[in-house]
């Protein structure tokens, strides 16, 4: 098989797309690259449905390898395990453009995966994934309404770049992700919108740049159109040059237009009145009734069509509330587009933890808790990325209950997961930074009841709590679901959308910010077409109702609490001098221990010198604090002084005693006792004994130190009798040396090797 490939450059970047070399199996098979960056990309359907499935089965799965970053996975089994959560996101970033692009009615299980084979960590390779997934389905010659191409826009220094490398994206203020595709009309239309605002944005906007505001957003999603057409031009002309196969994909037909137009006809009226009622749970009862009547009216018992019949009639009920609403009417619970739902908000609900908040709105509710911890509490990160440690965690909850439902609860989804990084990536830009602020922080949002966006609902109540837990947060953020009603030339925004509202509309849109900022923002649209004004129009109201709730939020809780929580720790951090770091962790870590030993509190020392002391009392932090400065500044020994001492090492000449913070003097063996010598100073002493002594001299800086009180010597340790041998003269043998000792030793006739030991060098070695 022949290989093709086509480059197009975007902004300053070129991405190449291959086919026809790796993965010859998959029907669609892409190799994508942008610098060093090369991610394939598979596509493959199945031919034919499965029995009784009602939906669409794609899966999109992103494997990010190791080796791609030149890495060997971390853990005990030393491979790739459980996807990170860049990739679950990545996964989630291409699934939501092309879901809505596929042939009404396939059905065929449909799987893309795309493996990283290689990052340089300048080009991301998310956007050359979704762009080979959608240049692969052609190619396998899935039925597609519309190909999909996406860019990323930065803001940087007031302008908008496409495709910025990491380097680049340093210095941005908002970055995005936007998708399109190509109309009738041959125009490009916005599917997707993935942005945030980057942590270091209030920082660039305070130094003058431009902040990321409703319009310069809007016109940064206008810029992008042009190069999502290069985009879409390039995969045209790759699958021009391949010989797509021209398969005959079963579609489904969810239900006869005849049943629809049956049904409507029998149950129209009373559809409308049941969707006048505001009440929900009344309203629910109603709708099931009357879809039990459909279903005993239009049963076929012998070809059971009572699926097709709920179809049917949930159709009849969605384009009832939609024509109501486009003809001005009320939404499904009485109000008008414009209409919030009514908001209440409260702080300090758990006694036992750091930070804690309830913002209801309408029939949602998310309880929120913030924990603060010290620095080692980061979340480890071993993945293909520079980035090693997260400082910030958002975790985001939706327990079965808050919707009134029981099934089993397996751990995190994506869709939990991606809540909980879209109210992540909102907050972010106003966490402050790790020096003013150097705590690790977690938050949880509890979804506990569900009726539309309990993500922009967590945002809010995040806010709230990080303000009750006493993190000093720049303002507070606050987020809002809209969502967007269309017939034909006729557009209707809608605000703060009920979770109905959400399933029967054509456009998910949620923006979180603070007054002036958006930090971040999420737009997909199951329609085509969405003018430039409609989508500015969206922003603006948006922005309205977030001022709104940024009200309600600010009469709870206007600035951050003066003081953390009883329970949280406090923390106190010192820059230690670079020469002064080895001393206060000492050997093996000693000084450390016995700091935290002594005080009851934590101690960490980071790359650059910081040490962080941590504790829930202020006395233990303060006790901590003391014992640092005293090993960095330790106090003078004094001649003739005595101080409780502790043995820290032990050697054949005598031992070395901590006498003071950050100083140690010798207890030479000489003067272990006044009357008895000593012949094996560990038998005596050992590290950790408590000793009194005098200091006698201190000569350069080395300090000589003799027990107040004489110390115990063991038998095995004795070497003869000092005093006595000190009063008496030694005999002299025949040869006239003392003790009786020949000048010749017993090794051969040779000399003794004594070794004679000067105290200084011992004392400097032992140092």
């Amino acid at each position: 098989m022949s290989i093709d490939n086509v480059k197009v450059n975007i902004g300053n970047a070129e991405i190449g797309f291959e086919t026809g070399k790796l993965a010859l199996q998959a029907p669609g098979s892409v190799v994508v690259t942008s610098g060093d960056t090369t991610v394939l990309v598979t596509t493959v359907s199945n031919k034919s449905v499965r029995d009784g499935i009602d939906f669409f089965p794609l899966t999109v799965d992103v494997e990010e390898r190791m080796y791609s970053a030149g890495k060997i996975p971390g853990g005990f089994f030393r491979r790739e395990g459980r996807q990170t959560e860049k990739a679950i996101l990545a996964c989630r970033l291409i699934d939501r453009p092309l879901r809505p692009s596929f042939k009404d009615g396939f059905r065929c299980e449909t799987q893309i995966i795309a493996t990283v084979l290689s990052v340089d960590n300048e080009n991301e390779y998310d956007i050359l994934a979704l762009n080979a997934a959608s240049l692969g389905l052609q190619l396998a010659g899935v039925p597609l309404e519309s190909a999909v191409g996406a860019v990323r826009m930065s803001l940087i220094n007031d302008n908008w770049v496409v495709q910025a490398t990491n380097t680049e994206l340093e210095e941005s203020v908002f970055d995005m992700v936007v998708a399109g595709s190509l109309n009738p009309k041959g125009e490009i239309d916005i599917v997707m919108v993935e942005a945030g605002a980057t942590d270091n944005a209030f920082n660039k906007i305070d130094e003058g740049s431009a902040a990321p505001s409703e319009n310069i957003v809007a016109d940064g999603i206008d810029m992008s159109k042009e190069f999502i057409s290069k985009l879409l031009e390039a995969q045209k002309e790759l699958v021009a040059k391949r010989d797509v196969p021209e398969i005959d994909w079963p579609i489904v037909e969810d239900y006869p237009e005849e049943l629809k137009s049956q049904i409507s006809e029998a149950f129209g009226s009373d559809v409308e009145a049941a969707m006048a009622i505001t009440d929900r749970s009344e309203r629910s009862e109603k709708q099931s009734s009357l879809e039990e009547q459909a279903v005993e009216k239009f049963l076929d018992e012998e070809d059971d069509n009572t699926k097709a019949i709920k179809l049917a009639f949930k159709s009849i009920v969605k384009n009832t509330v939609r024509d109501r609403v486009l003809s001005g009417g009320a939404r499904l619970d009485g109000r008008t587009p414009t209409d919030i739902r009514n908001i209440s908000a409260e702080i300090n609900l758990l006694p036992t933890v750091h930070g804690s908040s309830l913002f209801l709105r309408g029939e949602t509710q998310v309880l929120n808790v913030t924990t603060l911890g010290m620095s080692r509490l980061e979340q480890m990160l071993d993945t293909i990325d520079t980035v090693t440690s997260k400082r910030y965690m958002h975790h985001y909850n939706f327990p079965p209950y808050s919707t009134g439902e029981a099934y089993p609860m397996r751990g995190p989804k994506r869709r939990e997961i991606g809540h909980g990084a879209l109210a992540e990536k909102a907050l972010v830009p106003v966490i402050p930074p790790k020096i003013d602020f150097p705590y690790t922080i977690r938050v949880v949002s509890e979804a506990i009841s569900s009726n539309g966006s309990t993500s922009q609902a967590s945002v809010c109540a995040s806010s709230l709590s990080l303000m009750a837990a006493g993190v000093p947060i720049r303002e507070h953020v606050a987020g809002i679901a809209m969502g967007l009603i269309s017939k034909d030339d006729t557009y209707v925004t809608l605000t703060d959308i009920l979770g109905a509202e959400d399933a029967l509309g054509d456009m998910d849109f949620k923006v979180a910010g603070t007054r002036n900022v958006i930090t971040a923002l999420q737009l997909d649209m199951k329609i085509e077409g969405l003018p430039a004004d409609v989508l500015r129009k969206a922003l603006n109201q948006a922005m309205d109702a977030r001022h709104h709730i940024l009200d309600i939020m600010e009469d709870t809780i206007a600035q951050p609490a003066e003081s953390l929580s009883g329970n949280a720790p406090r923390l106190e951090t010192i820059e230690l001098p670079k020469d002064k770091i080895g001393e206060v962790i000492g050997p093996k870590g000693k000084n450390i221990k016995k700091i935290e030993e002594e005080t009851g509190c934590s101690v960490e020392i980071d790359d650059d010198g910081i040490l962080t002391l941590g504790s829930t009392e202020e006395e233990a932090i303060a006790a901590g604090k003391e014992m640092v400065m005293l090993i960095i500044d330790p106090p003078e020994a004094e001649v003739g002084a005595q101080y409780d001492g502790e043995v820290v090492s032990v050697a054949t000449y005598g031992a070395f005693i901590n006498i003071l913070p950050g100083r140690d003097g010798l207890l030479h063996v000489s003067k272990f006792h006044s009357s008895k010598r000593v012949n094996n100073t560990e038998a005596v002493v050992s590290v950790g004994d408590k000793i009194k002594v005098n200091v006698d001299s201190i000569e350069n800086g080395k300090v000589s130190l003799s027990p107040v009180e004489d110390l115990e010597i063991p038998e095995e340790a004795e070497g003869g009798d000092s005093k006595n041998s000190r009063d008496r003269k030694p005999s002299r043998s025949r040869n006239g040396n003392r003790n009786g000792r020949d000048k010749k030793s017993d090794n051969g006739g040779k000399s003794s090797n004594r070794k004679r030991v000067s105290f200084e060098d011992e004392f400097e070695k032992g140092l």
